[in-house]
């Protein structure tokens, strides 16, 4: 049986203002998805310069966190958003959504391409490579938060977690992060190293990302406020997560049989 590390959810204070852990996590995915997105700006085929980088990255940004957490209020703890609509705001407290982060960085993805003239999808395209990094660090977030912990199992790797009880559970949040972060990064980073048609590589990170997910959540507890939606297996991520693999099917469908490169 594993070991939960005797990590505080704080990594320090300022003052009275308590820095956690889950938020420099997100700190450290933008940062990463910045230098990546530079090392892509320099390819000889990418028409993005450092300043759209750094431009878009910044709308991105601001798309996953409200998106996040309102895709989570909606999606995970409607109820609990009626009781308490200030609750929308307590991100410090953990609970974000990945799927409704995306829907936020399409909108502002949008937002942005609307602005500047570039296309959407080149935009996506361009970033998807790099969105699995921010995964991957949210998961360790996830981790030390003490949150979205696994199943309970008798499996060597099955680990005791502060607030998951006295029985071991399945790591799910590195698991993820091992899934939906490392491979999924690795599968997107070299399917994007050559030109690809519009749309390709959004249409890869919407398959990768759903397979990964629905297959990493018969591992993980639900949330206990919402528990299995269906036939006692089916949860609310793998339920968003059909839809998700039906976009990417037909996005790399119309991508292959126009062949319009990005």
């Amino acid at each position: 049986m594993l070991v939960y590390p005797d990590v505080s959810p704080v990594a320090f204070h300022v003052g009275a203002f308590a820095v956690r852990w889950y938020g420099i996590m997100y700190l450290l995915g933008f940062a990463a998805a910045w230098w990546l997105g530079l090392i892509r700006s320099s390819k000889e085929h990418n028409s993005f310069t450092p300043d759209h980088v750094s431009d878009a990255l910044f709308f991105c940004a601001i798309g996953v966190i409200i998106g996040g957490r309102v895709g989570y209020m909606l999606f995970y703890d409607f109820s609990g958003l009626v009781q308490s609509p200030l609750s929308l705001f307590a991100i410090w407290d953990g609970g974000m959504s990945f799927h409704g982060g995306l829907i936020g960085v399409i909108i502002a993805a949008c937002f942005y391409c609307y602005k500047t003239g570039f296309n959407v999808f080149d935009v996506l395209d361009f970033f998807a490579p790099m969105v699995p990094i921010g995964l991957g660090a949210g998961r360790i977030g996830n981790f030390l938060n003490d949150e979205l912990w696994g199943r309970v199992t008798d499996s060597p790797i099955g680990m005791v977690f502060p607030s998951g009880g006295p029985l071991p559970r399945y790591p799910s949040q590195l698991i993820e992060m091992l899934l939906e972060g490392v491979c999924l990064f690795v599968i997107l980073w070299l399917f994007s190293m050559r030109p690809k048609p519009r749309m390709a590589v959004s249409a890869m990170f919407l398959l990768g990302y759903s397979v990964f997910r629905f297959a990493a959540e018969f591992l993980r507890q639900p949330d206990p406020q919402k528990g299995f939606i269906a036939w006692n297996w089916l949860t609310m991520g793998q339920l968003l997560c059909v839809p998700m693999f039906i976009i990417g099917l037909i996005l790399l469908w119309r991508a292959y049989s126009r062949r319009q490169l990005a």
